[in-house]
């Protein structure tokens, strides 16, 4: 079982090029690569995905429920709109973070209201490409704080913490 699930919803294979000035310069494949770096610091085992298919990020939080720890997902514009999001990732029985690149809250009205967000654990957003490491960063303190580390995770940073 891995970790982490990492989830990019629609559109965000198109960032670096998408609206630099409200989503930044840093494109997904960048922010992928920040990732792995944190998850290694973290000692955390991650999977990512992306998909601009509702049906398919369905399917991928489904299966995830039996192969990943916890999720980290930043769904885009279906947070807004898919009830079959919101119910899926309301089964999800693990840590759940959202994350957004800007701030939903500054942008139109109907991006202020996400669906998934009250089925998740927390949200995150703004901070522009900073928003994954942040995610990430709950997401390990989630799975700390709930003792679903890995055994020989946990253990080995407890060690780290008496060094």
């Amino acid at each position: 079982m891995i970790d982490v699930l990492i989830i990019f919803g629609p559109n965000l294979n198109r960032l670096g090029t998408r609206e630099p000035q409200i989503y930044g310069s840093h494109t997904m494949a960048d922010i992928m690569s920040y990732l792995e770096v944190e998850a290694s610091r973290h000692s955390l085992e991650i999977a990512m995905m992306h998909s601009n298919d509702e049906g398919e990020l369905v399917t991928a939080i489904q299966k995830a429920r039996c192969t990943a720890r916890a999720i980290l997902f930043n769904l885009a514009t279906y947070a807004h709109t898919s009830v079959a999001l919101r119910d899926a990732v309301a089964m999800f029985e693990g840590p759940r973070v959202e994350v957004h690149l800007s701030d939903n809250y500054q942008r139109g009205s109907f991006r202020q209201i996400s669906l998934t967000a009250p089925v998740s654990g927390g949200a995150i957003v703004g901070f522009g490409a900073d928003f994954s490491l942040l995610g990430l960063d709950a997401i390990n303190r989630l799975l700390s704080r709930n003792g679903d580390r890995d055994p020989k995770l946990a253990e080995r940073d407890a060690g780290k913490k008496n060094d």
